[in-house]
């Protein structure tokens, strides 16, 4: 059995750092209510990634790890990029649905939410003509209600709107980029530039985190459920009807979510992947500090899922790429009925800080940037407009 890097640390996927600003990782501004600051690194040979997000609303700072399968040349030793995101994007649609059906005093009794993503590519990734792209979401309700359909439907169309995530979905919100090669600052002309000044290189100051001792984190934060081999028996010969048909040489991915609330109120999220296949794992989330909260998660998975496209298309064009790291900002608002402002949920343009160490010259850094953005899903996710399907279900029609 090889030992990757991640077996090396010998910590666990998930743990909150209790030093993050001692280590160089500070709190950023919070100008919309929820701003998170995300440090990525690439560890050596292969996929395997770190991230710590920090959050400026709760002042918490959350570590985890990332990997990919073997087609990517990872191990499949922790979750991939896309995981995170359906996990708190499922986990957000949550906390706004029971928020909502609370201040309207409208019971729902055996809930659960089913999460379809889906995403799209086609193009040839080594000649850097590769497109990603994503598609609608679609969010079933399984649940039994205290009040008749159309007031059921309302609320779950409403909860979605008012959800942070809905912000960034909707419209399109172009992310904007810094670009640092080999140490000189470059003005990036392959995507949208930040007109900021690039933040001080991070360096490599994750080997400084500690784990906070005293944690409130609940056990078995993530568990892997089934490995890839058991997770392509087990869908083996079914359909998915909910699946859109592609146009001749794009590629589907289709991720499917499952979330329900435990009794001491922590969501339940249960992901699985078909085609590509992928190990399916058990997520924990909680807004207080007990599980990662929805918004930390899904700042992880933008940054994750870009430094995978950066490594990626670098690995195949065969290309000098000698180290790689990003700072990067989102913004969200609190969320219209967990946060209580009765608004549709919002989000600005993620802000991402690109640091590039190669043997190579500015233009071909300037090639890395532009198709690690155009390649990575969680952007399109971003960039195009997205607007999420609902439909209210019985709880014996649950997946």
């Amino acid at each position: 059995m090889v030992t990757t890097p991640l077996d090396e640390m010998g910590t666990p996927l998930y743990f909150i750092a209790e030093n993050a600003a001692d280590a160089g990782f500070e709190t950023p501004p919070n100008p919309h209510g929820q701003s998170l600051r995300t440090w990525v690194r690439a560890l050596a040979g292969g996929m395997q990634k770190e991230a710590l997000v920090v959050s400026a609303a709760t002042g918490t700072a959350w570590r985890f790890a990332c990997d990919e399968g073997g087609h990517l040349g990872g191990f499949n030793k922790a979750p991939n990029p896309l995981t995170y995101l359906s996990a708190g994007m499922v986990a957000s649609y949550m906390n706004e649905i029971t928020a909502l059906a609370d201040q309207r005093g409208i019971s729902l009794s055996n809930l659960e939410l089913a999460l379809e993503n889906f995403y799209n590519r086609e193009g040839d990734f080594r000649k850097g003509t590769m497109m990603s792209g994503a598609m609608g979401p679609e969010l079933t309700v399984h649940c039994e209600a205290d009040c008749d359909e159309q007031t059921l439907n309302t609320l779950l169309y409403e909860a979605v709107a008012a959800s942070p995530l809905n912000g960034l979905a909707r419209g399109s919100h172009p992310s904007l980029f810094t670009l640092v090669h080999n140490g000189k600052t470059v003005t990036p002309n392959q995507v949208t530039p930040l007109d900021v000044e690039p933040f001080a290189d991070p360096g490599d100051n994750f080997p400084k985190l500690k784990r906070l001792a005293d944690t409130p984190a609940v056990d078995d934060l993530i568990t892997m459920t089934m490995d890839e081999d058991s997770a392509r028996e087990a869908i083996e010969g079914m359909v998915f009807p909910n699946a859109p048909k592609l146009p001749e040489g794009q590629q589907l991915l289709h991720m499917h979510t499952r979330c329900v609330l435990r009794p001491d109120g922590v969501k339940e999220i249960h992901k699985g992947q078909y085609g590509p296949v992928a190990p399916s794992w058990l997520f924990l989330s909680s807004e207080d500090g007990r599980a990662p909260d929805a918004a930390s998660l899904i700042s992880a998975g933008i940054g994750l899922c870009f430094m995978t496209q950066l490594g990626r298309y670098s690995h195949m064009a065969k290309l000098p790429l000698e180290g790689y790291r990003i700072i990067q900002d989102t913004h969200f608002s609190l969320g219209g009925a967990s946060g209580k402002t009765g608004k549709a949920g919002e989000a600005m343009p993620v802000e991402t800080h690109v640091f590039l160490d190669t043997g190579t010259d500015d233009e071909t850094a300037q090639q890395i940037l532009g198709v690690g953005e155009r390649t990575c899903f969680l952007h399109a996710f971003c960039r195009d407009d997205i607007k999420a399907k609902v439909r209210s279900a019985k709880p014996a029609e649950a997946a």
